[in-house]
């Protein structure tokens, strides 16, 4: 039968995957809004980071329940630290999805967004999301290590997006204040990236006991 505790750690698996899912809306509506002109979408994204918000305090309250009021084995205590931790970064990741939508006014019109690979690195880190949430979940080192691998194909897309917009801007094909913002909406995808290899190497510290910054 399954203990009170139980119950509360998938619980607490359950509202991750919750906050995870509307990490990967907050990424997809941003860059929807950025390559469209719905302005609605701007919209969206906003409320979305505020339901990401609210899950972080929710997921927080559950972690405060499972430590204060049981008594957790090692391997529990680090699963419920690691998603500690996680939660942290997908709060960011939030944030990182509404700064790109305050992007949306400034690019929206600009034909060059379509010569860039912005919609690419939007895709690449929804994924990476999404499979270090599920990695967390499923205790899945192989695929927590995959995202972590993972993060040079966006950084290697930032790269290209960065020299695709130093062409343009040569070609006098782009308005350089446009470029600017174009480069700085790839940034913050690329640290979307980054947030997600975080919550991957707390995946691999909750199974293992070991982080990467320990070692």
């Amino acid at each position: 039968m399954k203990t009170k505790f139980d119950e509360q750690l998938e619980e607490m698996h359950v509202e991750l995957i919750k906050m995870g899912s509307l990490c990967e809306q907050a990424i997809t509506l941003s860059s929807r809004a950025l390559l469209g002109d719905e302005k609605s979408q701007v919209e969206q994204v906003y409320s979305v980071d505020g339901e990401i918000d609210q899950q972080e305090r929710e997921i927080e309250n559950i972690c405060m329940r499972l430590l204060l009021l049981q008594r957790p084995f090692a391997s529990d205590l680090r699963k419920i630290s690691a998603a500690l931790k996680m939660i942290s970064d997908m709060e960011r990741i939030g944030d990182q999805a509404s700064d790109i939508a305050d992007m949306v006014p400034y690019i929206r019109f600009s034909e060059a967004k379509s010569k860039v690979h912005i919609e690419a690195m939007a895709k690449a880190t929804v994924k990476m999301v999404t499979d270090s949430v599920d990695a967390f979940v499923q205790d899945d080192l192989d695929l927590a290590q995959r995202v972590i691998d993972s993060d040079d194909e966006v950084d290697d897309l930032f790269n290209r997006v960065k020299n695709e917009l130093i062409d343009l801007i040569y070609a006098k094909d782009i308005d350089a204040k446009v470029a600017l913002d174009l480069l700085m909406t790839a940034k913050y995808y690329e640290r979307i990236g980054d947030h997600a290899v975080n919550i991957a190497e707390w995946v691999v510290y909750s199974i293992t006991g070991v982080h990467k910054s320990n070692e």
